[in-house]
């Protein structure tokens, strides 16, 4: 059950950032909605379950954005997992940690994008990168997060998602 619930957050996710937050772009910077819920799901759950959301979050953004299939699956699996080991040291009711995370998170994102998008096609700019597209996405993102945060808190803390119960019923003495 919480595979389905975890899958239809990052569709309807995907949705958001392709549509809604079109709209409201600033200078053609939309937030990343996908990093937000790849990272979210990697330190409130684990591991496994942030590897799972970062490959299918990027591999939506490479069916829909990319030309190479693989490479943005390949980067946010990795980014799911490295959020997913910081998972001891999450604390809900702590922003800083989660923002901390999401913010390094999009840098490496945007970083892989820079090397395998622009680098590779000699384009060397990187001020110019930074200044016009890291830096905006940055902020944007972590606006949107810290929006985004408590809601997302609050679905994967649900007992029945965790396969847990609050009744004691298991103990047999």
């Amino acid at each position: 059950m919480r595979k389905v619930i975890e899958l239809i957050v990052i569709i309807l996710g995907f949705l958001l950032q392709c549509t809604f937050f079109q709209a409201f772009s600033f200078a053609g910077i939309v937030p990343n909605l996908m990093i937000i819920l790849t990272s979210s799901f990697g330190f409130m759950e684990g591991p496994r379950e942030g590897m799972f959301a970062g490959f299918i979050c990027g591999l939506l953004m490479d069916v829909f954005y990319s030309p190479f299939i693989g490479l943005n699956a390949l980067i946010y699996l990795y980014i799911g997992y490295t959020n997913g080991q910081a998972n001891r040291l999450f604390y809900p009711e702590d922003i800083k940690f989660p923002s901390f995370c999401i913010i390094m998170s999009d840098l490496a994102c945007l970083m892989m994008q820079y090397v395998f998008g622009f680098l590779l096609r000699a384009r060397l700019d990187l001020p110019y990168y930074v200044l016009h597209v890291m830096i905006p996405e940055l902020i944007y993102t972590i606006v949107v997060a810290i929006i985004v945060y408590r809601p997302l808190l609050a679905l994967t803390s649900l007992s029945f998602l965790r396969g847990t119960s609050d009744d004691s019923t298991d103990d047999f003495s």
